[in-house]
Protein backbone atom coordinates (compact mmCIF):
# COMPACT_ATOMS: atom_id res chain seq x y z
CA UNK A 1 0.00 0.00 0.00
CA UNK A 2 1.37 3.55 -0.96
CA UNK A 3 0.18 6.90 0.49
CA UNK A 4 -0.44 8.10 -2.83
CA UNK A 5 -4.29 9.21 -2.65
CA UNK A 6 -5.85 6.68 -5.37
CA UNK A 7 -8.80 7.18 -8.00
CA UNK A 8 -12.14 5.78 -7.51
CA UNK A 9 -15.62 6.66 -9.44
CA UNK A 10 -18.94 6.97 -7.25
CA UNK A 11 -20.26 4.14 -9.20
CA UNK A 12 -17.28 1.82 -8.03
CA UNK A 13 -17.01 3.12 -4.86
CA UNK A 14 -21.34 2.03 -4.37
CA UNK A 15 -20.47 -1.26 -5.87
CA UNK A 16 -17.67 -2.08 -3.78
CA UNK A 17 -19.08 -0.65 -0.39
CA UNK A 18 -22.14 -3.31 -1.51
CA UNK A 19 -19.49 -6.09 -2.09
CA UNK A 20 -17.54 -5.64 1.73
CA UNK A 21 -21.67 -5.32 3.16
CA UNK A 22 -22.79 -8.67 1.51
CA UNK A 23 -19.37 -10.13 2.38
CA UNK A 24 -19.78 -9.60 6.21
CA UNK A 25 -22.66 -12.84 5.67
CA UNK A 26 -20.61 -15.08 3.81
CA UNK A 27 -16.87 -17.11 5.13
CA UNK A 28 -15.17 -13.95 3.98
CA UNK A 29 -16.09 -11.79 6.94
CA UNK A 30 -13.06 -11.91 8.37
CA UNK A 31 -10.52 -11.79 5.56
CA UNK A 32 -7.71 -9.59 5.59
CA UNK A 33 -8.22 -8.94 1.82
CA UNK A 34 -11.88 -7.49 2.77
CA UNK A 35 -10.11 -5.21 5.62
CA UNK A 36 -7.62 -4.06 2.62
CA UNK A 37 -9.91 -3.65 0.54
CA UNK A 38 -11.91 -1.40 2.76
CA UNK A 39 -8.65 0.63 3.67
CA UNK A 40 -8.10 1.57 -0.03
CA UNK A 41 -11.53 2.43 -0.89
CA UNK A 42 -11.51 4.75 2.54
CA UNK A 43 -8.19 6.49 1.90
CA UNK A 44 -9.65 7.14 -2.31
CA UNK A 45 -10.71 10.18 -3.66
CA UNK A 46 -14.44 9.64 -4.96
CA UNK A 47 -14.89 11.39 -8.30
CA UNK A 48 -17.72 10.89 -11.08
CA UNK A 49 -17.44 8.46 -13.43
CA UNK A 50 -17.27 11.10 -16.32
CA UNK A 51 -14.76 12.57 -14.42
CA UNK A 52 -12.27 9.98 -13.29
CA UNK A 53 -8.57 10.55 -15.85
CA UNK A 54 -8.49 7.68 -18.44
CA UNK A 55 -4.49 6.99 -16.92
CA UNK A 56 -6.23 5.32 -13.70
CA UNK A 57 -7.62 2.05 -13.10
CA UNK A 58 -10.77 1.55 -12.50
CA UNK A 59 -13.14 -1.49 -12.32
CA UNK A 60 -13.26 -3.26 -15.53
CA UNK A 61 -10.49 -1.87 -16.47
CA UNK A 62 -7.84 -3.92 -18.85
CA UNK A 63 -4.05 -2.88 -17.06
CA UNK A 64 -0.36 -3.90 -18.01
CA UNK A 65 1.15 -4.25 -14.86
CA UNK A 66 4.99 -4.83 -14.45
CA UNK A 67 6.61 -7.06 -11.83
CA UNK A 68 9.64 -4.26 -10.87
CA UNK A 69 11.77 -7.01 -10.09
CA UNK A 70 11.54 -9.54 -12.67
CA UNK A 71 10.59 -6.93 -15.33
CA UNK A 72 7.99 -9.41 -16.28
CA UNK A 73 4.07 -8.48 -17.30
CA UNK A 74 1.11 -9.36 -16.96
CA UNK A 75 -2.18 -8.27 -18.00
CA UNK A 76 -5.59 -8.14 -16.09
CA UNK A 77 -8.92 -7.03 -16.41
CA UNK A 78 -9.79 -6.08 -12.88
CA UNK A 79 -13.11 -7.87 -12.27
CA UNK A 80 -15.85 -8.20 -9.42
CA UNK A 81 -15.31 -11.87 -7.39
CA UNK A 82 -18.16 -13.42 -9.35
CA UNK A 83 -16.42 -12.38 -13.01
CA UNK A 84 -12.91 -13.88 -11.71
CA UNK A 85 -11.18 -16.29 -13.90
CA UNK A 86 -7.20 -16.24 -13.93
CA UNK A 87 -7.17 -18.62 -17.23
CA UNK A 88 -8.95 -15.43 -19.12
CA UNK A 89 -6.64 -12.44 -17.43
CA UNK A 90 -9.57 -11.72 -15.08
CA UNK A 91 -9.07 -10.77 -12.07
CA UNK A 92 -10.53 -10.31 -8.47
CA UNK A 93 -10.75 -6.38 -6.73
CA UNK A 94 -10.54 -9.28 -3.52
CA UNK A 95 -6.82 -10.77 -4.88
CA UNK A 96 -4.02 -9.24 -3.28
CA UNK A 97 -2.87 -7.65 -6.83
CA UNK A 98 -6.23 -6.68 -7.93
CA UNK A 99 -7.22 -4.84 -4.47
CA UNK A 100 -3.46 -3.23 -5.15
CA UNK A 101 -3.70 -1.74 -8.48
CA UNK A 102 -7.45 0.13 -7.95
CA UNK A 103 -7.29 3.93 -8.52
CA UNK A 104 -3.19 3.72 -9.79
CA UNK A 105 -2.39 5.78 -12.61
CA UNK A 106 -0.23 4.78 -15.59
CA UNK A 107 3.07 5.29 -14.22
CA UNK A 108 2.43 4.40 -10.58
CA UNK A 109 4.48 1.76 -8.35
CA UNK A 110 3.36 -0.21 -5.05
CA UNK A 111 4.25 -2.96 -3.18
CA UNK A 112 2.00 -5.23 -1.98
CA UNK A 113 1.52 -8.54 0.46
CA UNK A 114 0.83 -11.48 -1.66
CA UNK A 115 0.74 -14.97 -0.30
CA UNK A 116 4.08 -15.68 -1.55
CA UNK A 117 5.35 -12.23 0.24
CA UNK A 118 5.83 -8.66 -0.84
CA UNK A 119 5.58 -7.75 -5.21
CA UNK A 120 6.33 -4.24 -5.83
CA UNK A 121 4.50 -3.35 -9.47
CA UNK A 122 3.75 -0.62 -11.62
CA UNK A 123 0.88 0.41 -13.60
CA UNK A 124 2.71 0.24 -17.18
CA UNK A 125 -0.03 0.99 -19.26
CA UNK A 126 -4.32 0.79 -19.28
CA UNK A 127 -5.45 -1.09 -22.50
CA UNK A 128 -9.30 -0.71 -21.79
CA UNK A 129 -10.86 1.69 -19.05
CA UNK A 130 -14.85 1.44 -19.24
CA UNK A 131 -15.22 5.27 -18.25
CA UNK A 132 -12.60 6.18 -21.25
CA UNK A 133 -14.62 4.17 -23.11
CA UNK A 134 -18.04 5.58 -22.34
CA UNK A 135 -19.09 2.86 -20.41
CA UNK A 136 -19.75 4.44 -17.49
CA UNK A 137 -21.91 1.39 -15.69
CA UNK A 138 -19.66 -1.74 -16.48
Amino acid sequence: MSGKPIHITQFDLERLRKLLLDAQSTSYRKSDYLERLQMEIDRAEVVPPKDIPSDVVTMNSTVCIEDLDTNEEEIYTLVFPENADLSQGKISILAPVGTAMLGYEVGDSFEWEVPAGKRRLRVKRILYQPEASGDYHL
